[in-house]
């Protein structure tokens, strides 16, 4: 086989112990790429995100995407006898996620401390509410949570009504994406000294990362970033703007190159040369009223012809994707960003491609998330940690498997 057909994190073993969100979503990223995953669920509790979200002839839709590329093994971690199997899988693997509250590991024997003399090269990627440090550690966190702290959704929303959330769980997510980036880190960092080491990762520490400049903003010049609806203060042209046929369109013409393309796009390059509008700084100032230009000129024509004319002249600009656009749009085909993967129950399965894309090596989703829990217990069992039939039966018998 020629390096370029294997995937890129082929021959890294990851045991992933978390549930619903921020663990598994970090799972299945480092699956994409050919990591074998192999997901630890409770024999007498299933993960809830196989029922989570909307249901098709009773299979969760969910599930299929956050779980692909994975394994199931059932395994209770609650036990001795269920803790000491555990050790024996961290022996022959590189990197655990757990997304469990902070101190749930050291309970049950198996902080990273011990797990560390058994295999100094493992990595252990946990992720909570508050991190594994400080006064608000051992505090239960939801990504809801980590939005709120991280300051998010004191920004999200109008000025004039509560703050409000993204309409996804964005805060399991950036949380599962600095997971991974810490656990490829922590790979790459094993290289040269042979040991693993723990990735700490907060969901508030997550979201509050991306949060720009709010932090100099207040401290150096005393500003708080409110909530400012579909526009940022200063930066315009930026906002949605209506169009004939009552369709929203997205455009962001802000720098001085752009806004002269729009001018002339609009039919206007006049606009340019008026002090209000010359620079950055007088547009920003003078928001409302180009605003206002900008919108009684996109409402002369219907949003496929306003859009034409902006890709012509190269102004950023885009409709508000819903799923029924985004399964029609002819770049999300070019790109495979919805692929179908043959489910064993609803048959073709869309969901979302693999991303980054990767010139030489991309990654490759094999199959959904496996149905039955447990699934690969034989051959993870049996043919990594070489157990007997005998032995595999009596596990089960007692609830350990």
């Amino acid at each position: 086989m020629k390096s370029e057909d294997r995937l890129p994190l082929e021959g890294i073993r990851v045991l992933e112990l978390g549930t619903l969100l921020a663990g598994p979503f970090t799972g299945r990223l480092l699956g994409d790429f050919g990591a074998e995953v192999v997901k630890i669920e409770a024999p007498d509790k299933e993960d809830p995100m196989r029922i989570w979200g909307k249901q098709k002839d009773g299979h969760g839709l969910w599930w299929p995407i956050q779980s692909r590329n994975k394994k199931s093994i059932t395994l209770n971690l609650r036990v001795e006898e269920g803790q000491e199997i555990f050790k024996e899988l961290v022996e022959k693997s590189d990197i655990i996620i757990e997304n469990f509250r902070p101190g749930t590991m050291e309970r049950w024997n198996l902080s990273y401390e011990v797990l560390s003399e058994i295999n100094p090269g493992i990595i252990m990627a946990r992720t909570s509410g508050f991190g594994q440090t400080g006064p608000y550690k051992g505090r239960a966190g939801f990504g809801s949570v980590g939005e709120a702290m991280g300051g998010l959704r004191y920004v999200t929303g109008f000025p004039d009504r509560p703050p409000t959330r993204v309409g996804i769980s964005i805060g399991d997510t950036l949380a599962a994406l600095y997971a991974t980036i810490g656990s490829l880190i922590a790979l790459q960092e094993r290289q040269r000294s042979g040991k693993g080491q723990v990735v700490d990762t907060a969901l508030y520490e997550a979201v509050f990362s991306v949060m720009e400049s709010v932090i100099p903003d207040y401290l150096l010049a005393g500003h708080v970033r409110e909530r400012t609806g579909n526009i940022l203060p200063g930066i315009a042209p930026s906002n949605i703007y209506a169009t004939k046929d009552g369709t929203y369109i997205v455009m962001g013409a802000n720098a001085d190159g752009v806004f002269r393309r729009l001018a002339e796009a609009m039919g206007t390059p006049e606009l340019t040369a008026d002090s209000k509008f010359a620079t950055h700084a007088a547009r920003g100032q003078n928001m409302k009223e180009l605003d206002f230009r900008i919108e009684q000129w996109t409402k002369t024509m219907s949003a496929s012809e306003a859009l034409e004319i902006l890709a012509e002249k190269g102004v950023p600009s885009g409709l508000i994707y819903s799923a029924k656009d985004i399964v029609q749009d002819p770049q999300y085909k070019a790109r495979e960003m919805i692929i179908d993967v043959d489910h064993p129950v609803l048959g073709k399965f869309p969901m979302p491609g693999i991303v980054p894309k990767l010139g030489r090596t991309p990654g490759k989703v094999k199959h959904p998330g496996s149905e039955v829990r447990g699934k690969h217990n034989q051959e993870i069992y049996k043919g990594l940690l070489d157990y007997s039939e005998e032995k595999l039966h009596e596990l089960m018998k007692k609830t350990i498997i």
